[in-house]
């Protein structure tokens, strides 16, 4: 069977070399980023257990049109990106949405019904406002370069490695993210920040399983275990590990739990 063909996004695409399982999965990048950071890991680690696993980037982000005004897209626009890829799949998918990502997956829930989401290292359904406080007082710099970075500008390396990583990361891997990283949506921050935040009792009609990390500068633990007390789950919180998870050194911790869940809720 030939994979469903995507005109408006770009979308990675895996598929399995042996028999599929009927649910796929579509995975929802942060910002800053793109589809290509599922690419490095988990697209072909899921796709060898048997998944079709897609990767979509948002309007603006990689290879999707809007680039120019990026600044324009809300998240209302981010989750008719998921609304209209998973429209393209063959069955519905279950969503694993990273940091931003997360975010558009809990706002996608409110009106759409999936087979499961994950939210990793997500912004929390109160919002972004005490992640942004946190890191003013912690992490002056980084909040410093991500601002730079948001408006168009460039972090440095060591922003990079210190806001995704908490475990040794190669030069030239580094080197590679951040030719990779890109500007965000100031509307999208906004919004992430003030407006429009998840309704939670709808959210909760989806089975959730919740991620996070240690040592995570931009979505500390607090607010993950936050995150979960609101959909009353979980909060499985990796140690040792940083905001990247996929990206991490033990990256497959987080993937092989998210395999055991899958299989947990039938999927």
């Amino acid at each position: 069977m030939n994979p469903p063909r995507f005109e408006h996004h770009e979308v990675l695409v895996r598929a399995p070399t042996g028999k599929t399982k009927p649910t796929p999965l579509l995975f929802v990048h942060g910002a800053y980023t793109a589809a290509w950071c599922w690419e490095e890991h988990f697209l072909p680690y899921f796709a060898e257990a048997g998944y079709a696993a897609y990767a979509v980037s948002l309007s603006g982000h990689g290879g999707t049109p809007g680039r120019p005004h990026l600044d324009s897209f809300s998240i209302n626009d981010y989750v008719r990106d998921v609304a209209t890829v998973v429209a393209g799949l063959p069955a519905p998918p279950v969503l694993i949405g990273h940091s931003m990502g997360g975010f558009v997956v809990q706002k996608y829930l409110e009106d759409h019904e999936a087979p499961g989401a994950v939210l990793m290292c997500s912004v929390p359904p109160q919002g972004l406002l005490s992640a942004a406080m946190g890191m003013m007082f912690s992490k002056p710099g980084m909040m410093s370069d991500l601002n730079s970075l948001m408006s168009g500008g460039k972090a440095s390396l060591e922003t990079l490695r210190e806001a995704l990583f908490a475990q040794p990361v190669s030069l030239d891997d580094l080197k590679r993210y951040y030719k990779g990283s890109q500007s965000e949506s100031h509307r999208a921050i906004w919004d992430m920040s003030l407006f429009g935040m998840p309704r939670a009792g709808r959210v909760k009609r989806t089975p959730l399983l919740v991620q996070g990390a240690e040592f995570d500068h931009l979505i500390p633990s607090s607010l993950v275990e936050m995150t979960a007390r609101t959909y009353d789950v979980e909060a499985n919180i990796f140690p040792g590990m940083g905001h990247g998870l996929m990206l991490e050194r033990d990256w497959k911790k987080p993937a092989q739990q998210i395999l055991d869940w899958l299989q947990e809720i039938g999927q």
